[in-house]
């Protein structure tokens, strides 16, 4: 399977959108996200989802960069894991993000480049509006941006023109060593999980978290249905707080009331 020009610059641009959420805060660097962009451009949007919604279940962990250390990203996956998931439908998407990963590695250097360059874009924009330079303050306020914004439209564009190249690499890999991968593709949503509960779990979650597993491992409960169960839960958590909250503040005010007496 190969794509157009055409296809190819549309990815492009959708790279570059997405990943200038880097910048502007958003959540539109997410693999997921980008996994559905993809999907719509080249025709295959079941297969772009589900291979997103796998890598979206380890970037929910790899998100979290212990210690200020920048994490892997998921653009190089949401974008080079989906074309390989489409082009190649005997691919499992667990294979598929294992043999992306290296990409996530690769653009936390290039997002790390990028702020070298231009770490004095800031001192130079704030000279710039005070001489009343504005255009040369408006350049410089952005040039990280743009920066951001033209490594993902090139590399978007090269990912989707290189599709060949992709899945010739893929092919020639023995079928004992892509089993492995798969294996290992399964494997990184459980270390993503690892990692958001080694840095956010507290004594007090371990009640919900023996119980999530119970709901998955026995009771057999689809994802979508554990989901409705962490809602009841986060909500009857929600109102018991409340409640309690007021019960505290009606009791210190009646205490204050029998003080004034």
């Amino acid at each position: 399977m190969t794509f157009t020009i055409w296809q190819a610059l549309l990815v492009g641009l959708w790279a570059a959108f997405c990943f200038a959420g880097q910048v502007w805060g958003t959540y539109t660097n997410r693999a997921l996200f980008i996994s559905f962009g993809v999907g719509l451009i080249l025709g295959d949007l079941k297969t772009a989802v589900i291979f997103g919604a796998t890598a979206e279940l380890a970037f929910m962990g790899f998100g979290v960069g212990p210690g200020g250390s920048t994490p892997p990203n998921p653009l190089g996956p949401g974008i080079v894991g989906s074309i390989l998931a489409i082009t190649m439908h005997k691919l499992t998407p667990a294979a598929a993000l294992t043999l992306s990963y290296p990409f996530a590695m690769l653009v936390p250097f290039i997002i790390t480049l990028i702020f070298t360059i231009n770490s004095g874009s800031m001192e130079s924009a704030r000279k710039a509006i005070k001489e009343g330079k504005y255009r040369k303050f408006n350049l410089m306020s952005n040039v990280t941006l743009w920066e951001f914004m033209l490594f993902a439209f090139v590399f978007g564009f090269a990912a989707t023109l290189s599709t060949s190249a992709l899945r010739a690499f893929v092919q020639i890999i023995p079928t004992w060593l892509m089993n492995g991968l798969t294996v290992v593709g399964g494997l990184l949503p459980a270390v993503g999980f690892a990692l958001i509960m080694s840095t956010m779990l507290k004594k007090e979650y371990i009640p919900a978290v023996v119980f999530g597993y119970i709901c998955v491992a026995y009771l057999k409960i689809p994802v979508i249905g554990l989901t409705f169960v962490g809602i009841a839960i986060a909500l009857n958590n929600y109102y018991n707080n409340k409640k309690g909250s007021a019960v505290n503040v009606d009791s210190e005010n009646a205490g204050g009331a029998e003080d004034g007496i």
